[in-house]
Formats: C-alpha cells, sequence, structure tokens
C-alpha cells in the first residue's frame, strides 16, 4: 500500500513504531527502508532503526528525516496494533505544496487505515498492488521469526490477495502427508502454492542501487578500519592491461648507437630495429681477426662459423621451407659455387659442404693449383665427401642457368687474381649466367665489382662496401666482446635473436 504524510501526530508515534516503512525523498537523498523507531510530533521527524539505503544497509544504525524531504511513504508491514494512523490510503500519494495530500480534497481528514488483524478482510474490496520488497526491505524481518520460517516476499505478495483469487491449500495427508507439507514449508516458506500474477520489477529494483553510493560506503568503511585504503587512493592512475606477450617491465630509452668504433670509416649501416652498426676499415677487421685467434677462435672455428651462416642465408634465398621438402626430390636447386685459392675461397667451400648436406646440388668451380693453403685442402677434403661435383674449368659449369651463384673469387689481399684469365673467365660466365649472385666476405675496392653481387655476406662487422655489393647482410662469427674492446672497439650484439641480419644504408 502506498501512503504519503499528512501530519505526525501522538497517534502515528503509538502506531507505527516497529512497522516496516519505505520513505522516498526524492532524487538527491534517495530511497531509505527500515522500522520505525520514533516519530516526534514538535519536530515532525521520524526515525529508522537498522535503515536500508537505495537497497544498501546504512553504516549507522539509525536515521533521522525530516517531513519536509520525505516526498513518499510506504508502508510495507505494520508490526504494531494500533487503530488508525494519519496517512492517505489506497494510491501512490505526493506532498501537494501547501503540506496535504495531492489527488485528496483540500482540508479532508486523514483517511484510516486498518488495524494489521483488519488488512486481509478488506484487501478483496480495493485489491491494491503491493511495490516489490527489495533486497534490504527482505532482510528486516520480524525478531521473533526463526529462520527455519522466514518468510518468503514475491514481487505480489500473498498477503494482498483477495479471497476470490486465493488457492486451496492441499490436504497435507497427501503426497507424504503433514511431515512432509512442513518440510516444503521449511524450506519454500508458505503462499508457494500461490501463482504469481505480476513479473519481477527488475528494472524498479535496479534503479534503487546507487553504485557510486555503495563504493564510497565501502572505501569509507576500509579507511575507519584500517586507516589506510586497500583499494587505492583518489587521483591514482591504474595501470593499464597488457597482452600476454608485452613487456610489462618499465623499460629504459633505447640507445641506438651501441656500437662505436676509434675510427669513422666513412659508411654506416642500420639494422630492421634501428640499431647504428658502423663499418670498419680493412685494416681495423684485420686486426680484430688476429686478436680472436690469439684469443682462441681459430680459423678453423671461423671459417665453419662462416659456412653455417652462409648457407643458412643461401637456403633462405633458394626458396627455405616452400622449396627444400621430401616430396620436392625431382626439383632440387642447384647452386654455382666460385671459389679462389685464399680464405675467401675456404669459406665458400665451408659453405658448399653445408649446403650438399641439405639435399642441394653444388657445382664447385675451384682452378688447379701446385701449391693451396692448408684450410683450403681440409675443405676441400670435406666437400669430396658429400658428393659434389667440382670442375677447374668454366668449361664444365652449367650451360642452364642455376638457381644461385656464390661468388667467392676475390681475396682482400692479392688485386692481381682479376688479372688471371681462369677469374676473367669465371666471372663472364656468372655475369651471362643470370642468376643472382650471393658474395661471401667481398673486399672493399675503389673500382666496381666484377661479379656484380644482388647480396653481399659480411663477416663480424661491415665493411665500406660499393653499391655494386647489392644489399649487404652480417654474420655473426662468434668473436667475444672482450675482443671488440681489445681493439678499442664498444660493442654490443646488434644480432638479437639471430645469426644473419640484413643491413640498411644510412
Amino acid at each position: 500500500m502506498h501512503f504519503s504524510f499528512y501530519k505526525f501526530d501522538n497517534r502515528m508515534a503509538a502506531d507505527w513504531l516497529g512497522s516496516l516503512v519505505s520513505i522516498n525523498c526524492g532524487v538527491t537523498l534517495g530511497v531509505y527502508q527500515g522500522e520505525v523507531s520514533s516519530v516526534d510530533q514538535v519536530s515532525q521527524t521520524i526515525s529508522l532503526r537498522q535503515p536500508f539505503h537505495n537497497g544498501v544497509k546504512c553504516p549507522v544504525p539509525e536515521v533521522t528525516f525530516s517531513a519536509m524531504d520525505i516526498k513518499e511513504l510506504k508502508i510495507l508491514d505494520i508490526r504494531n496494533g494500533g487503530s488508525q494512523v494519519g496517512v492517505a490510503d489506497s494510491g501512490c500519494y505526493g506532498r501537494n505544496g501547501r503540506g496535504g495530500v495531492s489527488g485528496a480534497p483540500a482540508g479532508s481528514a486523514p483517511v484510516a487505515v486498518p488495524r494489521k488483524g483488519e488488512l486481509r478482510s478488506q484487501e478483496g474490496l480495493s485489491s491494491p498492488q503491493q511495490c516489490s520488497k527489495s533486497y534490504g526491505e527482505r532482510h528486516l524481518e520480524a525478531p521473533g521469526q526463526t529462520k527455519g520460517f522466514r518468510r518468503r516476499h514475491n514481487s505480489w505478495s500473498s498477503s494482498s490477495r483477495g479471497p476470490s483469487q486465493a488457492t486451496p491449500k492441499k490436504n497435507g495427508l497427501k503426497n507424504g502427508g503433514g511431515a512432509m507439507k512442513n518440510k516444503d514449508d521449511e524450506c519454500f516458506g508458505d503462499g508457494m502454492d500461490e501463482g504469481l500474477d505480476k513479473d519481477f520489477d527488475f528494472e524498479g529494483n535496479l534503479a534503487l542501487f546507487d553504485k557510486a553510493a555503495v563504493f564510497s560506503e565501502i572505501d569509507t568503511s576500509e579507511r575507519r578500519g584500517n586507516g589506510v585504503r586497500s583499494r587505492g587512493t583518489p587521483g591514482e592512475r591504474t595501470p593499464s592491461r597488457y597482452r600476454h606477450d608485452e613487456n610489462i617491465l618499465e623499460a629504459k630509452p633505447i640507445v641506438y648507437r651501441q656500437i662505436t668504433v676509434p675510427q669513422h670509416s666513412g659508411k654506416e649501416y642500420c639494422t630492421d630495429s634501428g640499431l647504428v652498426v658502423p663499418s670498419v676499415s680493412y685494416e681495423l677487421h684485420k686486426r680484430l681477426l688476429a686478436v680472436a685467434e690469439r684469443q682462441g677462435l681459430t680459423l678453423e672455428r671461423r671459417l665453419e662459423m662462416t659456412g653455417v651462416c652462409a648457407s643458412q642465408m643461401a637456403l633462405t634465398l633458394l626458396g627455405g621451407p616452400n622449396r627444400l621438402t621430401p616430396k620436392n626430390v625431382h626439383q632440387r636447386p642447384a647452386v654455382a659455387l666460385l671459389c679462389g685459392p685464399h680464405v675467401q675461397g675456404a669459406q665458400g667451400l665451408s659453405c658448399g659442404r653445408h649446403l650438399a648436406n641439405h639435399e642441394v646440388e653444388v657445382i664447385l668451380f675451384l682452378p688447379n693449383f701446385v701449391k693451396m693453403l692448408e684450410a683450403i685442402t681440409n675443405e676441400l677434403t670435406l666437400f669430396s665427401k658429400t658428393g659434389g661435383k667440382q670442375v677447374s674449368s668454366v668449361k664444365d659449369l652449367p650451360d642452364t642457368p642455376v638457381d644461385l651463384v656464390i661468388n667467392c673469387l676475390d681475396c682482400h689481399e692479392n688485386a692481381f687474381l682479376r688479372d688471371q684469365p681462369w677469374y676473367r673467365a669465371a666471372a663472364d660466365w656468372a655475369n651471362q649466367n643470370r642468376a643472382p649472385v650471393l658474395s661471401i666476405d667481398p673486399p672493399v675496392s675503389g673500382q666496381e665489382q666484377a661479379v656484380e653481387a644482388k647480396w653481399s655476406l659480411s663477416l663480424g662487422l661491415p665493411l665500406p662496401l660499393a653499391e655494386s655489393a647489392g644489399r649487404v647482410y652480417l654474420c655473426d662469427i662468434g668473436v667475444p666482446r672482450q675482443v671488440f674492446q681489445e681493439v678499442g672497439i664498444k660493442y654490443h650484439s646488434p644480432f638479437g635473436c639471430k645469426f644473419v641480419i640484413p643491413l640498411h644504408s644510412t
């Protein structure tokens, strides 16, 4: 039933004590529910014990309201046996500007409300709708009511139904007798046999919940209990959410120039991530390899490391997993390997051996010499065990284009090899074959390269190569950091998780 205030008097104080009421104080103050503890006629105030504010229990045990602040009052349960109270009956009325009841004649006397015992007998005549009880109202039960028989409240209470709408009770002796009936009452409460004529008002109850007020009360209680907020202080910046593959640590500013050389050679490169890799002169590069060999990084180790990195790059250029598969044995890639009688030629032999081990058809060109370096002899012996083809004349090289040409004809120190007939013949064959060329450790020269390369692979640190060297790649041959420091190079590895990285001219 819905009521609104007309006037507080002594009879209200006597009749309303202990009753459960709902007080609507407008949008600003919200809706309160609780048990009437006192009604003051002089100050025109009413107090609620164990109050709930917008469906949430208040932290204070009692709240007092002035009649001027109350927009609407609803009696939820009459606990006292009073005869009449000064409220308006039947319908939801609001206060008018003169303190009377809107919807009733001006100056009319308050309408009498029946006693609690007479309430059910008169409901059949008017059948007023009883508003749904919120979460807080369902917890405001009578002190003497036991938990086993706690009343179940629905959106349409069984107490508001008239006699004609009541459903006859089933015989307690059926289906297990009175014992089973008592168990059902304990579990589900009374009135469960009566149908529901109105759906639960979810939107209305949700409107009573003030999220901001709830969190404000939680924060206040935490400050009172602990003295320190455990949920963070106001204005504290909420940390960002991160993906599962994202670094959550605060990163320092990236230093892109992590490698510095004692003397500038005139050309710089950068990696895909932006790290600057300066080029070094051939003299500094030669001194670096000499210190590394003195520290234990022998020529054999460097040859093996260079062969692995060069063959890995060549396998990628040949098509990688798209070309080298067990189902593609009829289209094995062919590689022409052109080597000279020097350390660069031995690096090419190491690369050809690894390619042949990976089922690549390798054709090696190496001229016949009376005396060759020990490194070339050893690498040639290992290459002969792979089944690769070796030729000493350009006429024995394939007439048809191959998939890749690996050029190891040039030497850093002996520039007179270019005048040899075998060198010019091999360079002309490479330029006419129309196959892409990969140069391994090309030398620094002011002249144009005899064989124009598409890719060039440098070792450790790049040399200032000409434009005819093509796109420059850098491979890690395993030189320790202290070896770089010994020759005056401040070094941090730019390779990351790879052993071969591309370089871009700056």
